[in-house]
């Protein structure tokens, strides 16, 4: 059989299988194959095994970009060490997923600019790695949509979207009163509630919540559901964006 009936009848059965990485790759396999004068089982299990890591790359490349996270973050860049009261191994631990298999949710706390969003951000990518779908989205962002669907009778259809992300991260939920999105957020938190996970940041605490959502027995329901399974961590420490910005006017003022 000649090289090019072959690599037709390849390129055949490659593509039948979706397997277009070896019918890229495999001219080189098999040249390394040849080299390395391995066995015919050697150079079979050497495409496979590119196969399987080609399909895990682009799989993760989809639930990146799935995940529409505004920047990238990982735990290796934080400054752990400007928040001691801040548990690393527990985060670290957060960051493999299993809290997402078991349902649960993380609420992280503390005033603007001390890395609620960046540890949010670094947990959800360690659960991406893990295989979790992952969505970010803030929470201005979340309500307006909840307000067009509703707007449109689609709700339900729209909430029922979510189930396919294991895990939603709701960013910066607290600056400015939710008014009637209130009761649309709950709903969303709701139908989330042991079904699927949730991270929030805020900058405020619990107490203070009723301010956002203006009715306190919706946010005491609210609570009930957020914090029933949930781990809670605590960012007790000045601004991060603060102390760049005095350390760098420093410089400026010494030069």
């Amino acid at each position: 059989m000649t090289d090019t009936l072959m690599e037709a009848r390849m390129g055949i059965a490659c593509g039948q299988l979706r397997m277009p990485g070896l019918l890229k790759q495999y001219p080189s396999l098999l040249r390394e194959a040849l080299e390395q004068n391995a066995d015919h089982l050697q150079f079979l299990t050497s495409c496979l095994e590119h196969e399987v890591l080609k399909k895990q790359e682009l799989r993760q490349q989809g639930l990146l970009r799935q995940a529409k996270f505004p920047k990238p973050k990982t735990l290796q860049e934080f400054q752990f060490a400007l928040i001691p009261k801040l548990p690393k191994m527990k985060v670290e631990q957060l960051a493999q997923g299993a809290f997402i298999t078991r349902k649960e949710n993380v609420i992280c706390i503390g005033r603007p600019g001390t890395g609620k969003s960046h540890i949010a951000t670094a947990i959800g990518m360690g659960a991406m790695l893990e295989g979790y779908r992952v969505r970010f989205v803030s929470v201005m962002q979340l309500l307006q949509d909840l307000q067009l669907a509703q707007s449109e009778y689609r709700l339900p259809r729209f909430l029922k979207s979510w189930n396919k992300f294991d895990l939603v991260i709701l960013d910066e939920l607290g600056y400015v009163p939710l008014g009637e999105g209130g009761k649309l957020l709950f709903q969303f938190i709701s139908h989330r509630y042991e079904q699927n996970s949730i991270i929030i940041t805020s900058n405020l605490e619990f107490s203070r919540w009723v301010d956002v959502f203006g009715d306190p027995a919706l946010t005491t329901a609210l609570l009930d559901r957020l914090t029933h399974h949930s781990h809670i961590l605590l960012f007790d420490c000045e601004s991060f964006r603060f102390r760049q910005t005095m350390e760098e006017r420093g410089k400026e003022v010494l030069l």
